[in-house]
């Protein structure tokens, strides 16, 4: 899950913050219309349309059996995987330091969201577009490219001292997580076959994820007790290089598109309207909802997304083909996971909150406390793989929204006493647990049945969705517990004011479990049933498959 371990303001938030040969294609989706089911075998066991893995011949990754990896595999996967654990716990020690940071270059308390937003709008408005240049220009090119720009970045913020220099650095920044990311994943995805090696290495990725958030509030509590903030800048810059140099000889180039084009329309609407989307949530989050601007902005977010959507139906090359977005498995996959990732950075925001306000721990004690559940996260990404081996991705996906919304569910029984203490180790088990099994499961199952020249988009939607959910649900259930606090009206701190925030808190966590329940019920009809019928109709000779179009 999302750290979000600085000390929190429950009125300002400071929030958010293939191998070298060509693999073959993989078989087109059992309801594509190029390629429909015919007859009873398309539904064999481990088929797509059976719903389970496919058991599939070995993967090409070396004498250690399905899912093993060649020397060379390793050291690639270690530095993919590498730069994606080295991005979380980036955004971690962050968000641990804004106060400092705030006070070492001269940023106002009220001000503090800006290091946050002027990062997250464009890491996550500039994603989709990225992905879709990566395709063009070849993946490791703009992954080496993001790579560069981050380690700039990190110096230039590293060496800030003034809040313009610093907001600059943070743009650098974003644009870099913007390149790299989506570069990162779909190359992870492109270097192994569908099967068992690809289910391992994602698996291992939602292990690092979680944990690189969690390591990041023990690092970030370290340093700015101990040295100072602007180690959270540097501490990337060596680590960056070491990636930089070593990369071009491991990682697999993958060529770009032979005479491939940008869709400029839709590249121009798809990240305005996701910068401006982001803004409104953003800035309704910090400065309240009842600001024009907020509302102004998120209209006219969602009324560029709508003309991007109207763009790509018409546009001979689109930046995202619709043909892929229409897939149950994509659709249901992101869907399912936003809220892995919006309704989990809300629970870590919310107990941080309750942790350092109520029961009044520090910065660091939080991050060590967070270490039980980062490590249970760490452990499902492990074990991931084998549960994917006997349950399809989609139910893997679902059972973890509804484990992650049970955890807040239990969390909201918490208390001003420190016993509680208890109940939010043991519930964080399981939520943290159930958080990373949903990282693997949506993008196993987001990226599942597509040919290569398509995980581009995949793997950019995949991380589109993880960037704008992390922008977006901390604002909202920030926005529960001001409205609480604000109609208590006590205001002034002591044990009234404890008790508000204590019900602000209950309230939002009551409403994070609700939504990712929810959320998992409609993934569960979306994907699982739908699969259960198409398999069903391919047994009695029918020709619909899992994943046809919406």
């Amino acid at each position: 899950m999302t750290d979000t371990t600085a000390a929190a303001d429950p009125v300002a938030v400071p929030a958010q913050a293939g191998r070298g040969t060509a693999q073959p294609r993989p078989q087109a989706h059992p309801g594509d219309a190029a390629d429909p089911p015919r007859g009873p075998s398309r539904a064999a066991p481990g088929s797509p349309v059976d719903g389970r893995p496919p058991a599939g011949p070995a993967s090409p990754g070396g004498p250690g059996g399905p899912g093993g990896f060649t020397g060379r595999e390793r050291l690639g996967l270690l530095l993919l995987l590498g730069t994606q654990f080295m991005l979380a716990v980036d955004f971690s020690i962050l968000n641990v330091a804004l106060p400092s940071i705030g006070s070492g270059v001269g940023i106002s308390e009220g001000n503090l969201q800006w290091i946050v937003t002027a990062f997250a709008l464009p890491s996550a408005g500039f994603t989709l577009l990225f992905a879709r240049v990566a395709d063009i220009a070849g993946r490791r090119r703009m992954f080496l490219a993001g790579l560069a720009l981050l380690i700039v970045a990190s110096l230039v913020g590293g060496l800030a001292t003034t809040p313009a220099v610093l907001l600059v650095a943070r743009v650098g920044q974003g644009m870099a997580a913007a390149i790299a990311t989506p570069a990162a994943l779909s190359l992870l995805v492109t270097m192994f076959p569908e099967g068992p090696a690809r289910r391992r290495a994602l698996g291992l990725n939602g292990a690092l994820l979680p944990a690189g958030f969690t390591v990041g509030a023990l690092i970030g509590g370290l340093l700015t007790e101990f040295l100072s903030w602007r180690w959270s800048f540097l501490l990337n810059v060596p680590i960056a290089v070491a990636i930089l140099v070593t990369a071009p000889r491991v990682v697999p180039g993958g060529r770009g598109e032979r005479g491939g084009r940008l869709d400029v329309p839709g590249a121009l609407t798809v990240t305005a309207g996701l910068v401006a989307f982001i803004y409104g949530i953003s800035t309704g989050g910090e400065d309240g909802w009842s600001r024009p601007v907020v509302w102004i902005t998120i209209v006219l977010g969602a009324a560029l997304l709508v003309a991007f959507w109207r763009i790509e139906a018409t546009s001979s090359h689109p930046l995202a083909s619709l043909s892929v977005l229409r897939r149950r498995t994509v659709a249901g996959a992101n869907a399912g996971g936003f809220v892995i990732f919006a309704m989990g950075s809300s629970l870590v925001f919310l107990l941080t909150l309750y942790l350092q306000q109520l029961l009044g721990y520090s910065a660091l004690t939080t991050g060590l406390i967070f270490g039980l559940p980062g490590a249970a996260a760490f452990a499902a990404g492990l074990v991931a793989p084998r549960i994917l081996s006997r349950i399809s991705p989609p139910t893997a996906l679902v059972a973890a929204l509804l484990l992650q919304g049970s955890s807040a569910a239990a969390l909201a029984l918490v208390d001003l006493d420190r016993s509680s203490l208890t109940l939010v180790l043991i519930a964080s088990v399981v939520g943290f647990f159930g958080h990373a099994l949903g990282i693997v499961g949506y993008l196993v199952t987001g990226t599942t049945g597509l040919p290569d020249d398509e995980q581009g988009l995949a793997t950019g939607l995949a991380t589109m969705t993880q960037q704008v959910a992390l922008t977006v649900g901390i604002p909202v259930v920030s926005a529960i517990v001001n409205a609480v606090v604000t109609a208590d009206g006590t205001g002034s701190p002591g044990t009234a004011a404890d008790g508000a925030m204590l019900d602000g808190i209950r309230i939002a966590l009551c409403a994070d479990g609700a939504a990712t329940v929810a959320a998992g019920l409609v993934v569960a009809v979306v994907l699982l049933g739908r699969t259960a019928r198409s398999a069903a109709g391919v047994g009695a000779g029918a020709g619909a498959g899992a994943d046809s179009p919406v």
